[in-house]
């Protein structure tokens, strides 16, 4: 996995989630209390198929969490690579398209 050690580039400035980061944290917060809800389930035996129904809800709203900070991603870092033209452009449209990729086998 790639981390901001390994890209330092990425550490400093506004990130394509930056004027949403409230709200996105909002939404990890509600989806942390669907996984926290998911334990609580296995603790009091509850029935197999609602336990899993409750794992699919928490799995596409990780999906959907996903997806808008890719969008995100792509109108901010790819949008401003293209803009300034250079190699740049490359290196994170591989990075977008290596981020799908992962995003796809899950």
């Amino acid at each position: 996995m790639t981390t901001a050690e390994t890209r330092p580039e990425t550490v400093h400035g506004p990130h394509g989630y930056a004027k949403e980061k409230e709200a996105h944290l909002k939404r990890l917060r509600r989806i942390e209390g669907q996984i926290r809800g998911l334990q609580r389930m296995v603790e009091e035996d509850v029935y197999c198929i609602d336990i899993l129904t409750q794992v699919s809800a928490s799995t596409k709203a990780l999906q959907s969490f996903a997806l808008q900070l890719l969008e995100e991603h792509l109108r901010h870092c790819v949008a401003h690579a293209a803009a300034e033209g250079g190699e740049g452009i490359d290196a994170k449209v591989e990075e977008a398209t290596a981020a799908i990729a992962r995003l796809l086998r899950t």
